[in-house]
């Protein structure tokens, strides 16, 4: 369905919305593990980027929650068709890190396969002209175990784009573990909100095991 607004004197989370709404930093942070031991299999097997993919499956599992696809443009509650990854990434060699954003389309090879050459052709540092509201928010500190991760943001309590991180992997009891931070709007996401996207996420990682291209 196409973005289209919502009717809030009939939305169940009306009061909620509206609680939040009158806090002036509405945002919170929640850090959580991840096994992501068939995610580097799978992509170890095929040659494919293990961060790019990450992007993939979690977009498909933002857009699998109702609640992350919604955005608040001029005071109203829209949702959104689907959101779409902005990534940082690096040229090799370099310091300087660029954003890439793309549609998140195709299979998870073939996803992987664009975001390498989207990446690779980009001599910008940022195409304003992507940026919109139906974006999720990329980041990866792969040098690094992550337990906590901020952003940076214009102080605009409208502002209901997600934003995730992670770092570098580790293991633990012949597990692959991965801490993953996401920072989102308590005014259209709470916690239960969070769980079902956690669950979406650990559902299509765990169906990599044994899968094919």
């Amino acid at each position: 369905m196409p973005d289209h607004p919502i009717d809030l004197a009939a939305w169940p989370r009306r009061e909620v919305y509206d609680f939040f709404s009158r806090i002036d930093d509405p945002f919170y942070m929640v850090t959580f593990q991840l096994d992501v031991t068939p995610l580097r299999d799978y992509t170890k097997r095929h040659g494919l980027s293990f961060y790019y993919a990450m992007v993939y499956l979690c977009t498909q599992a933002f857009n699998q929650t109702a609640a992350f696809r919604l955005a608040i443009r001029g005071g109203q509650v829209w949702e959104l068709e689907a959101r779409s990854p902005s990534f940082t990434d690096l040229h090799p060699g370099s310091e300087a890190f660029h954003i890439v954003t793309m549609p998140c389309a195709g299979t998870l090879a073939q996803f992987c396969r664009a975001a390498a050459e989207k990446s690779a052709a980009q001599t910008t540092f940022l195409n304003q002209q992507a940026e919109t509201d139906a974006l999720i928010y990329y980041s990866c500190l792969p040098w690094v175990e992550l337990t906590a991760l901020t952003n940076e943001r214009d102080h605009d309590p409208d502002d209901s784009v997600p934003r995730i991180a992670w770092g570098r992997y580790v293991q633990r009891e012949g597990r692959l573990r991965l801490g993953v931070s996401l920072e989102v709007n308590h005014r259209l996401i709470d916690g239960l909100h969070i769980g079902q996207f956690v669950q979406a996420l650990e559902r299509r990682i765990a169906a990599l095991g044994g899968a094919e291209v």
